[in-house]
């Protein structure tokens, strides 16, 4: 398997819903020194994680780009469309309770690109709101 390209297209986001598959996805993205992200069924919601441990000491994330990923996170619980026990990092992320796979994907693939340096498409796929909370 190929290390996913930053950014990375949603539909190339690795599906770890069965335990082997979380496996394989763990170890190609550990091996490769990159960031782990997937996203799992559980029920009829998603879930999406990523974890910076895969990508080994050498990979660093500026501050600024975990303040844009953590007031995303809070965007998008603010909002329900995440649980509020969701997780921003700073080395793992979980994101839980997605409604449907095509967000959960979307979702991902943001994270994963923010992890590398562009928090751009993160703005846009969780953009801020008129919510003055």
């Amino acid at each position: 398997m190929q290390p996913l390209p930053a950014p990375c297209p949603a539909n190339l986001v690795p599906d770890a819903t069965a335990v082997d598959a979380f496996n394989t996805a763990y170890r190609q993205a550990k091996e490769q020194h990159a960031i782990f992200v997937a996203v799992e069924q559980q029920g009829r919601r998603w879930t999406v994680k990523a974890d910076m441990l895969t990508a080994g000491p050498g990979h660093t994330v500026d501050d600024s780009v975990y303040e844009a990923i953590r007031t995303a996170v809070i965007r998008l619980m603010r909002s329900r469309e995440i649980r509020s026990d969701s997780s921003a990092g700073p080395v793992y992320f979980v994101l839980y309770d997605v409604e449907s796979e095509p967000r959960a994907r979307e979702l991902a693939a943001v994270l994963h690109t923010a992890l590398y340096g562009d928090v751009e498409p993160l703005a846009h796929a969780v953009p801020e709101t008129s919510d003055p909370s």
